[in-house]
């Protein structure tokens, strides 16, 4: 015999109330011993139990109500995501992401090739022969590099100018190594084509604007935040094939579960690329074109690459961890 709403609501308000309290209590779920874990756990499944007979049977809405606004609330505390907090957002870019990228330095090592060497081969054929860029390049394009670094920048950029550019900066550098990054699905292809591409197209323009009499112009702009920009670009690319690897050799798990085995890592390279990526629009957007002389920024690059490189080698060396 099917209960009434009344009788329904007396014989189960008491594990519904118990749950609520343990719910309304300051201390996060998963901060709390294992005994109130598994006892909020529990109660949460009598609940959806509770809930199912509630809709079949027709009850109250206000019941109904009740009930799946209790049921979200303790689904969210035992399944949702927890708060990022400063912290663990600190240790996971200072101490986890130059770990993983020294524990996956060949996919690393590969990334950096694929990307230089393109780039090398880019600059001497555009420095060699002008009509070889062309081949990589639109002509409009490049004649528009060398307009844009043909005055230099002494007299820096307009004001105002300068924020508007960091923006356009942060967009198109997670662009290019979203690509770098993502198409690696597909078996660590897409991550290749980006990498050899930019790294190209890269040396190419950079080639062509100096043959055309612009080349300190346009490496003194760079040379800020290159160390950070091309660098991200080059771990995301390495994130790219590692996940490329995970598929193709698997270890003799699932396709799904190689991929899961390697997430965590791949995760920290992609944290700690994005981090770079936006502090290289930040000098991109705000020193690399300022009037300051060019000797300062040289030697302010040549700082930056040094922390860079120190960094990537020794943080996070202390306790466990490669």
């Amino acid at each position: 015999m099917q209960q009434s709403n009344d009788e329904f609501v007396a014989a189960n308000q008491g594990r519904w109330t118990e749950l609520d309290h343990l719910l309304g209590l300051s201390k996060a779920l998963h901060r709390r011993d294992g005994a109130t874990i598994a006892r909020v756990a529990s109660l949460y499944r009598s609940l959806c139990a509770d809930l199912m007979r509630a809709r079949s049977a027709g009850y109250a809405p206000d019941v109904l109500g009740y009930l799946d606004g209790l049921a979200g609330r303790a689904h969210n505390a035992l399944y949702g995501a927890g708060p990022i907090r400063f912290p663990a957002l600190m240790r996971l870019v200072a101490v986890e992401f130059p770990r993983a990228f020294r524990h996956n330095f060949r996919f690393a090592a590969v990334s950096i090739g694929l990307f230089c060497l393109p780039c090398l081969i880019g600059l001497i054929g555009a420095l060699t022969s002008p009509q070889l860029a062309v081949e990589v390049l639109p002509a409009a394009i490049l004649e528009g590099m060398v307009d844009a670094y043909s005055g230099g920048f002494e007299a820096g950029r307009a004001t105002g100018v300068d924020a508007g550019m960091a923006g356009f900066y942060v967009y198109n550098n997670v662009g290019i190594a979203f690509r770098c990054f993502a198409t690696g699905i597909l078996f660590g292809t897409g991550s290749i084509f980006f990498l050899v591409y930019n790294g190209l197209m890269i040396g190419t323009v950079t080639g062509y604007v100096a043959q055309a009499g612009y080349g300190a112009n346009i490496l003194t702009f760079m040379c800020g935040h290159a160390p950070f920009e091309l660098t991200a670009i080059m771990i995301a690319g390495a994130a790219g094939l590692q996940m490329g690897y995970a598929l193709v050799d698997t270890g003799g798990r699932t396709r799904i579960g190689s991929l899961r085995h390697h997430a965590p890592d791949i995760a920290r390279l992609i944290v700690g690329a994005a981090v770079m990526l936006v502090m290289a629009a930040l000098v991109e957007g705000f020193w690399s074109p300022s009037s300051v002389a060019a000797p300062v920024k040289w030697a302010v690059a040549a700082v930056l690459t040094f922390l860079i490189v120190v960094f990537l080698a020794f943080a996070g060396r202390r306790g466990k961890g490669p």
